[in-house]
């Protein structure tokens, strides 16, 4: 068949494009524009090989083979296919398992369909070197495409570079077309929109009576949790400030193990959304209109939760506060009684236990929540409640909002 495909072997061509743009090969060093990452794949594909594109391969690994949000992202872009294998941390470092394999199994399985002339590997591992023997065999053109190296030398197999029928590489110029460094400090260019909404939830008053009762902050040196949530900001630019005298969940364990020696908490007191955040008084349980709000479950019917499931895998994105509102916005459609969401209302900040837990199981489906750099990412749950928050307001204010007469 007269056309070409192309297969990436992501962790090669994001860790690379990092080394040239950063100095390092951590992913977490750049930040990627996936549309024009696969638009800029498409068109050089089609010049080089002079063939339609048929499909663009996407490998690369995700914890637990779960889906990360930028997978999300890729796999309903036209023409994009995506194949995840496993992400494994060993020695403190993050490797992937069964990518290569994949991209092998694939190659091969394609030249022997004939399923295309040319294929484009993106890659730079030696491992691949049989299946891109086999393609030639088969009567496939192969062209290898290289990351423009840091150094200036090779950042590939030379074997496989020495198979490949057409070599090519992607310097500086085009990798900066869709990718970029950030800056230091850690903040992306572009810079990230302010969500207002978190920064309301976050700076929350607490009580005087609540912070009284928490234990001594911990000293500097000592942290228990470093940098478990990026400092949200609120409308005008500014950094909301941490709260003093904290808890962590070990100290909470402390206050209320059997001959602990600090004072525990009023039997009113809980932490609020998170353990880093501090006391909020209120009776330990929860009051009758909260149990009395349905559940999302409880509210769609079979039928609502394969449209559901439908939407999830080929619209929503995976942003935190996306899924918060798609979530809402769901929750509120198939609301009957209009009473609860007053209710629901009266709450705010605290989501109601129940459909809480039922918002972040479902957050959790996109891969968020997961363990990033041995750490929950919380600034994640923030967004997400945020989002749900967000979608609440706007529907409230839409019945409040007198139509036309």
């Amino acid at each position: 068949m007269d056309r070409c495909i192309v297969l990436v072997d992501a962790g090669y061509l994001l860790g690379a494009a990092a080394s040239l743009l950063a100095g390092e090969p951590s992913r977490s060093r750049i930040t990627v524009d996936h549309a024009a990452l696969i638009q800029g794949l498409r068109d050089r594909a089609e010049s080089d090989t002079r063939q339609p594109l048929l499909r663009i391969y996407w490998f690369d690994g995700a914890p637990d083979r779960v889906p990360q949000p930028e997978h999300r992202r890729l796999r309903v872009m036209p023409r994009v296919t995506v194949r995840l294998g496993a992400l494994t941390r060993s020695d403190g470092r993050w490797a992937q398992k069964g990518v290569d394999a994949a991209m092998h199994a694939e190659l091969t399985e394609l030249a022997r369909n004939r399923a295309c002339s040319d294929v484009v590997l993106v890659t730079g591992d030696g491992d691949l070197l049989p299946g891109m023997m086999a393609a030639k065999e088969h009567g496939v053109a192969v062209h290898l495409w290289a990351v423009q190296a840091a150094d200036g030398d090779y950042n590939q197999s030379e074997d496989l570079v020495a198979e490949a029928d057409e070599r090519r590489v992607l310097d500086r110029v085009w990798i900066t077309k869709a990718v970029r460094a950030k800056e230091i400090g850690g903040i992306c260019a572009p810079p990230p929109v302010p969500r207002p909404e978190i920064a309301a939830i976050l700076s929350a008053p607490l009580p005087e009576s609540a912070l009284s009762t928490a234990p001594p902050e911990r000293p500097a040196e000592e942290p228990e949790h470093p940098t478990t949530a990026p400092a949200a900001r609120n409308g005008a630019g500014e950094r909301v400030p941490p709260a003093k005298g904290v808890p962590t969940p070990k100290d909470l364990a402390a206050l209320r193990a059997p001959g602990a020696h600090p004072a525990p908490p009023p039997a009113s007191a809980t932490l609020r959304w998170s353990s880093d955040k501090g006391w909020v008084d209120r009776p330990a349980a929860e009051p009758a209109e909260a149990a009395s709000l349905p559940t999302l479950a409880q509210l769609t019917t079979a039928e609502q939760r394969w449209a559901d499931r439908e939407e999830d895998i080929t619209t929503v994105g995976g942003d935190p506060y996306e899924v918060g509102q798609v979530f809402a916005r769901r929750w509120l459609e198939r609301l009957g009684d209009h009473g609860h969401l007053q209710k629901l209302s009266g709450m705010y900040p605290r989501i109601p236990h129940r459909v809480d837990g039922e918002l972040l199981r479902y957050a959790a489906r996109f891969g968020l929540l997961a363990h990033k750099d041995d750490q929950i990412d919380e600034h994640d749950r923030y967004a997400i409640r945020a989002g749900f928050w967000r979608e609440i307001d706007v529907r409230t204010a839409t019945e409040r909002t007198p139509g036309p007469e």
